[in-house]
């Protein structure tokens, strides 16, 4: 009699792994849910290893500007000292031809004042508030929602 009964759980076993395999089809309901599952599992898992390669190239770029800062400061501190240098010749030069160090020392510092007062007003001209806006960006921003549900019609009114 334990026969019997053993076919029988055998082909009970059978039965159910046959439906397993049948829910492991892709013409299973069950299965289309463990797909999307995986897909959003995976979808998410690339956006943190993405997120993580962003942070690791930012922390290089800043690593790599800190190094470009520190030589600029260094060229403009001995720039700085050259350019004095330079001037002071200028100035003792300039002493010899007319007679008077010191006046000589006046004109050169004096001109030297007018070209640095020539630059800063060129320069703070073009770093007025107006340009510093980001037109461009803010236009881009704009027109990401209209891009994003697909009317581009709106893209070309404006």
């Amino acid at each position: 009699m334990t026969e019997p009964d053993t076919k029988f759980v055998a082909s009970g076993e059978q039965a159910t792994r046959s439906t397993s395999k049948a829910a492991a089809t892709p013409t299973g309901g069950d299965n289309i849910v463990d797909l999307v599952r995986q897909l959003a599992g995976q979808g998410s898992h690339l956006a943190e290893q993405q997120l993580s390669l962003v942070k690791a190239e930012i922390r290089e770029a800043t690593a790599e500007i800190k190094t470009a800062v520190g030589s600029m400061l260094g060229a403009a501190v001995v720039g700085i000292a050259g350019l004095g240098v330079v001037l002071m010749g200028l100035a003792y030069l300039l002493g010899d031809a007319i007679d008077n160090l010191g006046f000589a020392t006046l004109i050169v510092g004096l001109a030297t004042l007018a070209l640095a007062y020539v630059l800063y007003s060129a320069g703070s001209k073009k770093i007025s508030a107006t340009h510093l806006a980001p037109e461009r960006s803010q236009r881009t921003l704009e027109r990401t929602p209209d891009i994003a549900r697909g009317d581009l019609h709106m893209e070309q009114k404006r």
